[in-house]
């Protein structure tokens, strides 16, 4: 789980975008120190999204899959898929492989690395760039809701009992507590 110094939805997006930064900037995912000093930062103002370097655009490439790196068959993939009505944009869209685009079906991001390797792969196993997009993405349709300072008893009480996730969290032992999978189940909530 993250730390107790997550307390709302945006708390849980930039803890998981320090995470990124972290990885970008070589560290690693796992670098505690230095992803709580950006997650700070990015809970402070003292870094913006629009002021952080942007990763994905320059590391995006259209001839290559985003999740695994095969040059191969290439498809689109919805990071919130259609099955969802994740919206057909380029803030949602990305490159993958044909294998991955048929892997991951229609999961969502943090939920498809769940399935693949249990809650440890969603905190950490996501790659670096796709979860960038994904999050930048969720941060904008969740701030346009209102739903960024939504605190965990209010998501326990109103959201839980409404999300399709909920027999992955209570197999991961992640309900009623904040994780990726929040993420996930949050966003879909707004395109339904």
């Amino acid at each position: 789980m993250p730390p107790s110094a997550i307390k709302t939805v945006k708390d849980l997006i930039f803890w998981q975008y320090a995470k990124v930064i972290s990885d970008s900037a070589g560290f690693g995912k796992r670098n505690w120190g230095f992803v709580m000093s950006k997650f700070k930062q990015l809970q402070k103002g003292d870094i913006f999204w629009n002021e952080i370097r942007e990763y994905v655009k320059e590391r995006e490439k259209s001839d290559e899959c985003i999740l695994c790196g095969s040059k191969n068959e290439l498809t689109i993939d919805h990071l919130l898929p259609r099955l969802y009505n994740g919206p057909d944009d380029e803030k949602n869209i990305v490159w993958v492989c044909r294998n991955c685009n048929s892997s991951k079906g229609s999961r969502r991001p943090y939920e498809f690395y769940t399935y693949k390797e249990g809650i440890e792969g969603a905190k950490y196993g996501l790659p670096r760039i796709a979860e960038g997009k994904y999050l930048k993405f969720a941060f904008e349709v969740l701030d346009k809701k209102g739903l960024l300072n939504v605190k965990i008893n209010r998501i326990i009480k109103e959201i839980c009992p409404k999300c399709d996730l909920k027999k992955l969290c209570v197999k991961e032992r992640t309900g009623g507590k904040l994780s990726p999978l929040c993420i996930d189940g949050i966003l879909t909530l707004c395109f339904n």
